[in-house]
């Protein structure tokens, strides 16, 4: 038997959530918000499928639906579901939301620090055990939002309007918000990130130096020796993990920041090609056109408002 009553609870909260969010929203897109970390997002229609990439987050819905593609997994997170992106990897995404009822969410940077500090400060005993049928090493993974996350949600957003709290208290709040998504049922993967030396946590390691150093000219082998693995084994776990190789994920990052460097036009073409790593303007216009549908010197009217890519916040990612 359906419990209406606990659905009915639920969706009082999404709308909660959702009311939270909308005074603060004033255009289509990612808003940065005063509090260090929190970004919120609305959208008042339908987004085509384009590339984006997302630093480490959660990045919770409220109203409204998203969707991600990563290759080949399509990951829905619409109203009451929040995602968790462990890893900056470029994916595919959509959004489908209207006027009378836009596309409402948060986004809130996983901050390194305080993750390693909640992982490093307890056994891993104390945190629930993971599934046995989770063994694939996912990047990114939609998640049920349950009330104790759509609380601890709610009180980090009560700092938007009061002042005093957000001072006193916003950091002891995200604090919650991540050990809530650290106990959820995607948790082991932020987990693994510092309290393992394995695979996983090593391939986050070099993700983070592809973000720092993606105009640089890249070495599979180097990359690989950095974080104490053969070429082979690395190229084998990146790809498991990213669903691309070292050298695709490179590009990728390498399209991305030069979207966004087009987008607030601080590069024309040239200048954007340059400024990723690209010798070759040509071969960059082609590729960009390759990923994006659209060459580059069109591109700037259909990006500017979107702001959504994250590599301009110095690429903060996780360390291990």
């Amino acid at each position: 038997m359906v419990d209406i009553s606990r659905n009915e609870r639920a969706q009082g909260r999404f709308e909660h959530l959702a009311a939270r969010i909308a005074p603060h929203i004033s255009r289509d897109g990612f808003t940065p918000t005063a509090l260090d970390g929190l970004s919120l997002l609305g959208y008042a229609g339908r987004t085509i499928r384009q590339p984006e990439v997302y630093q480490p987050s959660l990045v919770f819905v409220a109203q409204g639906e998203k969707t991600a593609y990563l290759e080949d997994r399509v990951i829905h997170y619409g109203a009451g579901h929040y995602l968790v992106q462990a890893m900056p990897v470029p994916f595919e995404c959509e959004t489908r939301g209207d006027s009378k009822v836009p596309v409402l969410g948060a986004s809130l940077r996983i901050d390194p620090d305080v993750l390693d500090e909640l992982v490093t400060s307890m056994p891993e005993h104390v945190w629930p055990a993971t599934d046995p049928t989770a063994t694939e090493s996912l990047p990114m993974a939609a998640v049920a939002l349950d009330s104790n996350m759509s609380d601890a949600l709610t009180r980090l957003l009560d700092c938007l309007d009061d002042e005093l709290s957000a001072r006193a208290l916003y950091a002891a709040r995200v604090r919650e918000v991540i050990f809530e998504a650290m106990r959820g049922p995607q948790g082991h993967l932020l987990r693994r990130l510092i309290h393992e030396r394995g695979a996983y946590a090593r391939i986050g390691t070099a993700i983070n130096q592809l973000h720092t150093d993606y105009a640089s000219s890249l070495s599979v082998a180097d990359l690989a020796a950095s974080v104490h693995m053969s070429a082979s084994s690395f190229h084998h776990h990146f790809k498991r993990v990213t669903r691309l190789s070292p050298l695709q994920y490179q590009k990728r990052i390498r399209l991305l920041a030069a979207r966004d460097l087009l987008a607030s036009q601080v590069e024309n073409v040239a200048g954007a090609a340059h400024a990723v790593g690209y010798e070759s303007a040509s071969q960059f216009s082609r590729e960009y056109k390759r990923y994006f549908g659209v060459a580059p010197t069109h591109d700037r009217p259909r990006q500017a408002h979107t702001g959504t890519l994250a590599l301009t916040d110095s690429a903060r990612g996780i360390s291990t």
